[in-house]
């Protein structure tokens, strides 16, 4: 049964969502994280939104405003105001301690967006600051992907409070694209996907099927050529997945971000319409960007050029691009599947983006962010300018606290905001564990509502107890997802359950039973280190070891290690044992691994970045150092530095 509180709420399926009314995270990195998100990053975000002019590029359009000046904001910065309101809705159906200055935020934000819309639906700062023609330049406008974000923010907020002030301004810009863009009318899309998936949720909340058949539009009429290449800009079929049409794809290339949402929204598509060949394509398509284009952190985008996912194994890592709205959006894509399909390999491929980049992408006071995640950093950059806000292309020294291109803080508000709702899943045989929060949570089935209570301390440990605080006089069956990486798991049980055996089976550990308050089943995952080598078509990190332990990837970095020790002249000692330590960064408590490796002598190379083979082989020194990896999301938190996932392995 679909919670009407849940960001993606499909109608149909093998897996229904949680609502985000329905779960209270209640201790961990991600519940301290949620609080801090309501008390510092959206005030953090109303300041630099005042700041940027991404508020005054609404005031200018209300009647009798003042001359605010030029404008000041990138052309979309509308969709910035929209995911910042959107976070703050799921905020108030999260029902967080902040929940008044966060509901005045909400109201001024509505308040201020439909004064500024057009009275025929229209709504777009830009255009209607007269700095651009209405829909003429749709691959680069931004024009429907500003109301994709729109319509988004509103269908959160209805669906968090019950009100429709701003749903009532969605429903007039979605009319307004119907009259526009539907059958028989304008054959283009816009050049950045997000509307697709925002007008399948429109659909969802108000049953308009004018809104699901723009989608579809929108999905198949796109790689035939909709938009005009200019000759001489980089801004091509390609780059905008407008080369192949979806359904005939194989793999996909272009814009990381905008390709994971043309393909979030597709899926939106063939769940909504029982399209079975387009759900096929998504689900090849994902396959491909997991086995050929994902980074070990669950990165997207190898290219800083153009934004761009590389062709199949071109990882670098250095100057990989890694923007933290591709993950996002990646995230958003492995959920749909997960939905759709109730494959757990696709709550894994979740858990690596949320658990790494996504992790990484914030600074532990909550008001820095990463555009761009490189997985190594050769030479300590300076740090990000405080009063400032850079551009997007490198991440500097620090993490900056705003950005000209804005789209990634926002982007991890709203998450951050709705990650309850990715805790569990349920259908017509029970409920399943997807993610690892401690906290209580309400599942409403057929049978009756289950209250279960999560606690653990994962992943410092792999040991998840549920515990029954509500269930329904009928048996059902409890699941836990099984993430890929575990090589060995335990069960236990106790209360009126304790005679039951329960299943560890594939990628999940089930018990079917007519639980009982008081009913607990103990379910623990070994957590250990473990060496990942990257594929040998990877040249980037060909040679290399990586460090994970449980869902975390480490890395090094310079802070971390004894004096002398340069990161680009180490090699690692694979068979040599790991231990695990506890350290603090800041006031966060780290596991840390501490594993051997050797200092490589570099006179080999004196003059060339070559050297003689034998020569080479000898250059490493005979004596260990000691190497402290911290989880990579927790880089960059000490000031600047060098860094690195991947590292040489000692041979033998």
């Amino acid at each position: 049964m679909t919670s009407h509180t849940s960001p993606v709420a499909p109608t149909r399926g093998r897996l229904s969502p949680l609502g985000i009314g329905d779960a209270h995270l209640t201790d961990g990195v991600w519940a301290a994280w949620q609080r801090d998100n309501a008390a510092t990053s959206l005030p953090h975000a109303q300041k630099w939104m005042e700041r940027d002019g991404s508020l005054d590029a609404f005031r200018r359009l209300h009647p009798g405003a003042d001359d605010l000046g030029e404008r000041r904001s990138i052309w979309f910065s509308d969709s910035d105001i929209y995911k910042v309101l959107e976070g703050a809705s799921w905020e108030l159906a999260r029902d967080s301690d902040d929940r008044a200055a966060v509901q005045e935020q909400v109201d001024a934000l509505i308040a201020l967006v439909a004064a500024a819309q057009a009275e025929d639906g229209y709504v777009n700062t830009y255009v209607q600051a007269g700095l651009g023609q209405r829909f003429e330049n749709l691959q680069m406008s931004h024009e429907m992907y500003c109301m994709g974000h729109l319509i988004q923010a509103a269908v959160a907020h209805h669906r968090a409070t019950g009100g429709d002030a701003l749903l009532a301004v969605a429903v007039r810009a979605a009319d307004h694209l119907v009259a526009e863009f539907g059958e028989g009318r304008r054959p283009e899309s816009d050049g950045h996907q997000e509307i697709e998936m925002a007008l399948v949720e429109l659909y969802r909340t108000t049953g308009t099927r004018a809104y699901l058949d723009l989608a579809r539009q929108f999905i198949d009429g796109r790689g035939v050529g909709i938009f005009v290449e200019e000759p001489g800009s980089p801004v091509d079929g390609v780059y905008l997945q407008d080369d192949v049409p979806l359904r005939q794809r194989e793999r996909i290339l272009g814009h990381a971000v905008r390709a994971m949402y043309y393909l979030a929204g597709a899926i939106d598509v063939a769940v909504e319409t029982d399209d079975t060949e387009l759900l096929a394509a998504v689900q090849r398509i994902s396959d491909s960007v997991t086995s050929e284009q994902l980074y070990l952190t669950g990165a997207l985008g190898s290219r800083q050029h153009m934004e761009a996912l590389g062709e199949p194994h071109e990882l670098p890592q250095d100057v990989g691009y890694g923007e933290t709205c591709a993950t996002i959006g990646y995230m958003g894509v492995a959920w749909r599947l997960l939905l759709a399909t109730g494959e757990a390999r696709y709550a894994d491929l979740f858990e690596r983006g949320l658990y790494n980049l996504f992790a990484a992408s914030t600074s532990l006071d909550r008001t820095g962010f990463f555009y761009s995640n490189p997985g190594q950093r050769r030479r300590a950059l300076p740090a990000a300018p405080v009063d400032d806000r850079p551009d997007r292309a490198e991440a500097p020294g620090t993490r900056p606290a705003w950005f000209w291109c804005a789209c990634c803080p926002p982007n991890v508000i709203r998450t951050v905001a709705s990650l309850g709702a990715y805790a569990m899943t349920s259908d017509a045989h029970g409920i399943q564990v997807q993610q690892f929060f401690p906290g209580e949570y309400t599942i409403h089935t057929d049978a009756g509502s289950v209250r279960l209570g999560v606690q653990t301390r994962y992943p410092d440990d792999g040991v998840i107890e549920i515990t029954v605080l509500e269930s329904p006089a009928a048996p059902w069956k409890l699941s836990v997802r099984r993430p890929g990486w575990v090589r060995h798991a335990e069960v236990t049980t106790n209360g009126q359950i304790a005679g039951l055996q329960a299943i560890v089976e594939g990628d999940a550990v089930s018990l079917t039973a007519e639980f009982a308050a008081g009913d607990r089943m103990v379910v623990a995952f070994e957590v250990e280190p473990r060496w990942t080598v990257g594929h040998p078509a990877a040249d980037a990190v060909r040679g290399t070891v990586a460090l994970e332990r449980g869902p975390v990837v480490y890395a090094l970095e310079s802070v971390d290690q004894n004096p002398g020790i340069d990161l680009e002249s180490i090699v690692v000692d694979a068979d040599a044992p790991v231990t695990e330590v506890d350290i603090a960064i800041g006031d966060v408590g780290v596991r840390a691994l501490r594993a051997q490796g050797r200092r490589v002598d570099g006179r080999a190379w004196a003059g060339f970045p070559w050297a003689d083979r034998a020569d080479a082989e000898s250059a490493t020194g005979e004596d260990p150092v000691d190497l402290t990896f911290i989880p990579y999301a927790l880089w960059a938190n000490r000031g600047p530095s060098t860094m690195r996932v991947h590292v040489p392995v000692l041979s033998r």
